[in-house]
């Protein structure tokens, strides 16, 4: 299957979860704890559910944060797979501030390949292809919307380029530690005026790639499922999710799915 293809059947699988997911939004969230501790709710196991139906027909392996996690012994031959976050959010889901998303992710090699980022509160669809170097952003009538319409509606995502003394930096409602403010306090000794710009989930990504921030830092932990689309997004716009270990971008369906820290900033 060509690689527009499998993004078609991505952003179908995006949009069929988010349906799901707001008819539990809208109904009485009930609400489950991970051994980890983590939040789990309906949403979460429907949006799965939808989203396992429109990939495992591609023949691509999978790994999703609400799958059974696959050995590194059998995933450290995979040339390709998808990786999976149904509702990036948990927690502002249960808020009901509407930051949550569905992220999917196409990697070849260990580097996303495309990303697709929908917000279902909102109805808005991100949606990138490296090989076109372009990202895009979408705001929808409905989750029930045909691939021919999202790209009529589509607009290109047009990151930040002018330079200013002002540097936006995108900081999350739940991680702002002490490595975060000392970041920040780096780029005003450098005589920069810094403005902290929030969002929950992947939102942060977005930010960035459509020009409402300039730079972000994640000193707090992240799974491959939560940046592997918005990184994606971000790297077809010319911006890169740079590892605070290697120095070198984020790499994905590593032996230990867990992130490094990381700095999102201008490629």
């Amino acid at each position: 299957m060509k690689q527009s293809e499998l993004l078609k059947t991505a952003i179908k699988a995006a949009l069929k979860a988010g349906k799901v997911i707001m008819e539990v939004y809208d109904s009485v969230i009930e609400v489950e704890y991970k051994d980890d501790k983590s939040p789990l709710t309906q949403a979460d196991k429907k949006a799965n559910d939808i989203i396992n139906s429109y990939l495992i027909p591609t023949q691509i392996p999978i790994i999703s944060e609400e799958n059974k996690q696959i050995e590194y012994l059998d995933r450290k031959d995979w040339k390709q797979c998808w990786v999976v976050d149904p509702v990036d959010g948990t927690k502002e889901f249960i808020k009901r501030n509407g930051e949550f998303t569905v992220n999917i992710a196409l990697v070849k090699n260990g580097k996303p390949e495309i990303g697709v980022i929908y917000v279902p509160a909102v109805r808005t669809l991100y949606f990138a292809d490296i090989n076109k170097r372009k990202g895009f952003k979408t705001e929808l009538s409905s989750h029930k919307v045909s691939i021919e319409d999202i790209t009529k509606w589509a607009r290109p995502l047009t990151p930040k380029n002018e330079k200013n003394n002002i540097i936006q930096v995108v900081g999350s409602r739940s991680h702002m530690n002490q490595e975060t403010l000392d970041f920040v306090e780096n780029l005003k000794e450098q005589g920069k005026k810094v403005e902290i710009v929030s969002k929950g989930s992947s939102l942060k990504f977005c930010l960035i790639a459509e020009g409402n921030a300039d730079v972000y830092p994640r000193y707090a932990p992240t799974m491959e499922w939560d940046t592997a689309a918005g990184q994606a997004i971000c790297n077809a716009v010319g911006y890169q999710v740079i590892s605070k270990e290697t120095n070198k971008p984020l790499l994905y369906n590593k032996q230990n799915l867990l992130n490094p820290w990381f700095v999102v900033t201008k490629g």
